[in-house]
């Protein structure tokens, strides 16, 4: 049985703040931020826009970096990114 991670709280290499930005903006300074830091570390990215929940999701899938856990909480969303692929 694996653990919660609690995403607003969870210890990180980096965090990210995008809120008020619209999409594709939070996936697209995320990505960024990705490139410049080293396999295994975790990216927090807080966003408002409701869109970037499928965008995040989508690009997880895709790109094969981890998307070790998601939350939303008073209309914001939390993501965490684990890079996992350089």
């Amino acid at each position: 049985m694996s653990d919660i991670i609690d995403c607003f709280n969870h210890p990180v290499a980096r965090q990210l703040d995008t809120t008020g930005l619209r999409c594709p903006l939070p996936l697209l300074k995320a990505k960024q931020a990705l490139r410049d830091m080293a396999t295994d570390q975790v990216l927090r990215v807080l966003a408002t826009d409701a869109g970037s929940v499928r965008d995040f999701q989508a690009y997880a899938q895709l790109s094969g970096q981890t998307l070790l856990a998601f939350a939303e909480r008073d209309a914001v969303y939390c993501y965490l990114l684990k890079k996992t692929v350089a």
